[in-house]
């Protein structure tokens, strides 16, 4: 992964993990509680892929495993997430951007339900048996109606916030070498050329006395 990458996925994910937790958790609703990591893991992978959609879907779960008040193994949700960003990076759009809304939160749907599936399936691996007392018919629709809730105001600023440091200008020119830069100043109609090639310039001068020149003459001879 690039570093903008990272960094771009790692400041998202934190504020994801705080607002998740100082707030969605406590608005105290019926079942599920909205979970906006998903929907930023799932924003991420639509745009980067799946190789980087499973690293950072491992690090937002192991992040939330480990956040308080985390009441379950450390790895557990990790796993989760990790699958999901994989899953969904298998989906990504052609250079990451969506033709319809449909497909997105179709997505949505589908991860909020098999994240929640997953993770209770995991549990029960481990001997949780949480999700039996609380209902899993439950945990289900309100974990797919909270996420498809919130995903409009989530998904497409995050895919747009990873498009954006895709297409950085200043990444682009450090990338792109001197020729780029020389073609830019080629286009621009200067005549100068990068790597101290000078008989460029110098030839243009020439053509621009040469062409006061005849103007010049031409005044004369009338």
């Amino acid at each position: 992964m690039r570093f903008n990458r990272i960094l771009l996925s790692t400041t998202l994910v934190v504020v994801a993990m705080v607002v998740q937790v100082s707030v969605l958790a406590r608005l105290q609703l019926p079942g599920a509680v909205p979970d906006l990591t998903l929907l930023v893991v799932l924003a991420l992978a639509f745009v980067y892929g799946h190789v980087s959609g499973a690293f950072i879907g491992f690090g937002a779960g192991l992040l939330a495993d480990l956040a308080p008040p985390a009441d379950h193994a450390a790895g557990r949700y990790a796993l989760v997430l990790c699958v999901i960003g994989y899953l969904a990076g298998l989906a990504r759009p052609e250079k990451g951007q969506m033709r319809s809304a449909l497909a997105p939160m179709g997505a949505v749907v589908v991860a909020a339900i098999g994240s929640t599936l997953l993770y209770a399936a995991v549990g029960a691996l481990v001997g949780d048996t949480g999700a039996r007392h609380v209902g899993l018919a439950s945990l289900l629709f309100t974990a797919a109606i909270y996420d498809l809730l919130l995903a409009p105001f989530v998904v497409p600023l995050i895919m747009w916030l990873a498009r954006r440091a895709e297409n950085d200008p200043l990444a682009d020119t450090q990338s792109g070498g001197g020729s780029d830069v020389a073609a830019s100043w080629l286009a621009s109609g200067t005549g100068l050329r990068i790597g101290g090639q000078r008989s460029g310039l110098w030839v243009r001068a020439a053509r621009n006395r040469a062409a006061r020149a005849g103007r010049i003459k031409g005044v004369k001879r009338l």
